[in-house]
């Protein structure tokens, strides 16, 4: 009894030292997702379309990936025949079209006001959960979601009129419903019988997206033009840096590496856990448009976005 007394500090602090390591990754990765965003809206502000952009980042990481889980997990590059369906709803609708129509949106919206509107899909996950699934919903996620409408529509100034680009806003919406299958797919495949890993299960969405684009866009028709040149920072004063550099930091430090830093943390973290540290990467976000491409909300459009992340928040840790 006294060794047990004496190993269960020990055990503890391990926990939480375990549990501040997780909140660490997951704040890392939910600062370069929120960084990538400014980097993909240069990229798209500099002339390149959403489509090409789309399909650049999901073919550069599948790449990717698939060498790392090659010489990691060579066993987890078979595919059986029952996972290709949903291994293609989770790659086309839940990854390409979220990429697609994300970056569709930023190019019309405020970078923070489209997270915000994406962020909205857990609560549309506990709708589908109570209506698809039966699935019992406390009533206070019911509440939450009422108090995310209330704060988009003040993020949106609705007294004033629709003053958000009503094509981004289109376009923010359809990526916010993307998101709903991306979360509903993988929850399903990676809690069926003999589920495979999260990295390779990652690896094959990218692939199926990157299938998705290799036959709406062959790659024989790529523009590799679009790459080259250099496209400024911080406005047409800001330094110049060479637009493949740019295209590589989203591939790699804006796909690749926050995925991992994502899936690492989940092995210190719960769920509720993790989605109150993501509801930090709309506010990196927020930041970083605003210091990089001078998109600054409103106070009252502050206030909103409180709102919202607050609801999100709440109804993740209730439902």
């Amino acid at each position: 009894m006294t060794e047990l007394a004496e190993a269960l500090p020990h055990v503890g602090s391990a926990r939480a030292h375990g549990v501040a390591r997780g909140y660490l990754l997951y704040l890392g990765a939910a600062a370069l997702f929120a960084l990538n965003g400014t980097v993909a809206k240069t990229l798209l502000l500099g002339g390149i379309e959403a489509t090409v952009l789309s399909q650049l980042r999901a073919t550069g990481a599948f790449l990717i990936l698939f060498v790392f889980v090659a010489l990691t997990r060579r066993s987890a590059l078979r595919l059986r025949v029952a996972e290709l369906p949903m291994l293609l709803v989770y790659g086309v609708l839940g990854i390409a079209l979220t990429q697609f129509l994300y970056f569709a949106a930023i190019e019309r919206l405020p970078i923070g006001i489209t997270l915000l509107i994406e962020f909205t899909a857990p609560l549309w996950i506990a709708v589908w959960f109570r209506v698809g699934w039966k699935h019992p919903t406390k009533p206070i996620v019911w509440v939450s979601m009422l108090a995310a409408v209330v704060g988009l529509a003040i993020v949106a100034q609705v007294w004033d009129g629709l003053t958000l680009d009503p094509v981004g806003l289109a376009f923010a919406l359809g990526a916010m419903l993307a998101l709903v299958v991306y979360y509903l797919a993988a929850d399903v495949q990676l809690r069926r019988p003999g589920a495979r890993d999260p990295v390779s299960l990652t690896m094959w969405g990218m692939g199926a997206a990157a299938l998705f684009w290799a036959i709406v866009q062959p790659p024989w028709t790529f523009p590799t033009g679009v790459l080259a040149g250099s496209m400024h920072l911080f406005g047409q004063g800001g330094p110049e840096v060479p637009t493949v550099v740019l295209a590589a930091w989203m591939i790699v430090l804006g796909t690749v590496v926050p995925f991992s830093l994502v899936v690492l943390s989940m092995q210190h973290l719960r769920a509720s856990q993790a989605s109150a540290v993501g509801m930090t990467e709309p506010i990196f976000a927020t930041v970083v448009a605003w210091i990089v491409l001078g998109e600054a909300l409103a106070p009252i459009q502050v206030v909103g976005a409180a709102v919202v992340l607050g609801a999100v928040l709440v109804a993740e840790l209730n439902r």
